[in-house]
């Protein structure tokens, strides 16, 4: 993805390597096509990897003890 070019949302960017993973699924596609939509769905899916992450840091640095942020990992089995 170009640097100029803003990244989608989160959301969008999963409901089009969603679509972008349905139709590799579905088979029957020329190589080429094939190969555009790899491409396409590695980008897309390095750039949600990549909001995660940053959300992930976040949340680390939101989690306060007293007066001090703590960094801890976000857990989801609370």
């Amino acid at each position: 993805m170009p640097e100029d070019q803003k990244s989608p949302s989160f959301e969008a960017g999963l409901t089009e390597l969603e679509a972008v993973v349905k139709e590799l699924e579905g088979g029957e596609l020329p190589l080429e096509r094939a190969l555009e939509l790899f491409e396409k769905g590695t980008a897309l899916s390095a750039v949600c990897r990549k909001q995660l992450d940053d959300a992930e840091t976040r949340v680390e640095q939101l989690i306060r003890r007293g007066d001090r942020v703590i960094a801890e990992p976000f857990r989801t089995d609370s």
